[in-house]
C-alpha cells in the first residue's frame, strides 16, 4: 500500500499537538502551584526568624489564593469523561403550564448565558421558539469552551420553580417546571481511521461494457475493510488506479456512515435518561415566595440568594454535584 502522504503527516501532527496541550492542562497549573507553595514556605521561613506585618499579609493572601487553586485543580480531576473538555449543546423545554412554564424556560436560558459569559466561553443559538404572550417554547445554545460540557452535564434534568406568578391576576402562588439537557459538542468531522494494514485489495477483470480492454486487464478493484467487514468495489475507470480511488473514497464514505450510526446509538442512550418534565423529578427547586432558596436535591446544597444564582452563579452546585459523583457523572 501507498505510504502516508501529506495529509497523514499533518493529521498525525495535529493529534499530536492536541495531546500535548491536554498534558500542559494538567502539568501548568501544578507547576505553578507547586512554585508558589515553595515561594509561601520561604515566606514561612523569613517569619519564624523576625516577625514582619506585611509578610504575613502576603502569606495569609497567598494561602487563600493557593488554597482556591487547589480546589479548582482538584475539580478538574473530576472531569476526566473522554467528553468532558468538550462544548455543549443545551436544551431547554418548558412543562406543563402554559406561559408560566415558557417564562421559567426564558429565566433558565438567561441564567446559563450569564454562566456561560462568566467562564469566558461563547454562546451561539442554534435554536429558539418563543412562546405566544411570554417566554420560550424551547431553545437550543451551543457553548464553545474547553470542558463546557463536563461542567454542565451537572444541570441536565428537570428544574422546578415556585414563585408568585407574575400572569395571574389574584397573584397565587405558582409551581412550575422546565427541563434542562446537555449533549457533548462533537466536531463536524467524523475522523476515519484508514490504515493500510486493515484494508485487503483484489483485483480483477472488469465485467460489462468496455471493449476488448475491459476484458483483458485486471482494472477493478476491491477493497475490504477487514476489522469492519465493509466491502466495497470499483470497476467504472480503465485504469486500475483510478478504480482505487474512487473505491477509497466509497470505503471512507461507509466508515462515515457507520460511525454517524453509531454515535446515534449512544445518543439515543442518552436520551433515554431523560426524565419526565414534572412533579417528583426534579433535580433542583428555585423558591422565589414565600422564602428565597435554592435547594439542589442531589447534593442537598442549599443557597440564599436565588437571585445570584439566576445571574449565573451556579458554580457552587456544579461543584458539588461533580465532587459527590466524580467520575461516574455523565
Amino acid at each position: 500500500m501507498a505510504k502516508p502522504g501529506f495529509w497523514d503527516n499533518a493529521d498525525s501532527a495535529r493529534k499530536t499537538v492536541e495531546e500535548v496541550k491536554a498534558l500542559n492542562r494538567w502539568t501548568q497549573p501544578y507547576q505553578e502551584i507547586r512554585r508558589r507553595v515553595d515561594h509561601a514556605r520561604e515566606l514561612g521561613e523569613l517569619l519564624e526568624h523576625e516577625s514582619d506585618a506585611e509578610i504575613e499579609r502576603e502569606l495569609e493572601t497567598e494561602a487563600g489564593d493557593l488554597s482556591r487553586e487547589v480546589e479548582k485543580l482538584v475539580l478538574q480531576a473530576m472531569l476526566q469523561g473522554p467528553e468532558d473538555q468538550l462544548g455543549a449543546l443545551l436544551t431547554i423545554h418548558p412543562g406543563a403550564g402554559g406561559t408560566e412554564s415558557q417564562d421559567w424556560a426564558e429565566m433558565l436560558m438567561r441564567m446559563y448565558r450569564r454562566w456561560a459569559e462568566r467562564k469566558g466561553y461563547a454562546v451561539d443559538v442554534l435554536d429558539l421558539l418563543a412562546g405566544e404572550e411570554a417566554g420560550i417554547k424551547s431553545v437550543s445554545l451551543e457553548i464553545k469552551g474547553q470542558y463546557a460540557f463536563g461542567f454542565l452535564k451537572a444541570e441536565k434534568g428537570v428544574h422546578r420553580l415556585v414563585r408568585i406568578s407574575p400572569f395571574d391576576s389574584q397573584a397565587r402562588r405558582h409551581t412550575s417546571f422546565a427541563s434542562v439537557f446537555v449533549y457533548p459538542l462533537v466536531d463536524d468531522t467524523i475522523e476515519i481511521d484508514l490504515r493500510d494494514e486493515d484494508i485487503k485489495m483484489d483485483v480483477f477483470r472488469a465485467s460489462g461494457a468496455g471493449g476488448q480492454h475491459v476484458n483483458k486487464t485486471s482494472s477493478a478493484v476491491r477493497l475490504t475493510h477487514e476489522p469492519t467487514g465493509i466491502v466495497v468495489s470499483c470497476q467504472q475507470e480503465r485504469s486500475q488506479h483510478k478504480n482505487k480511488a474512487t473505491a477509497m473514497k466509497m470505503l471512507k464514505a461507509a466508515l462515515y456512515q457507520r460511525a454517524l450510526d453509531e454515535q446515534e446509538k449512544k445518543r439515543q442512550v442518552i436520551e433515554a435518561t431523560k426524565t419526565d418534565n414534572s412533579w417528583g423529578n426534579q433535580i433542583r427547586s428555585y423558591v422565589f415566595q414565600p422564602y428565597t432558596m435554592v435547594n439542589d436535591h442531589r447534593t442537598e446544597l442549599k443557597v440564599g440568594d436565588v437571585q445570584r444564582v439566576m445571574d449565573g452563579d451556579i458554580d457552587p452546585f456544579i461543584e458539588a454535584y461533580l465532587k459527590r459523583f466524580g467520575r461516574t457523572a455523565r
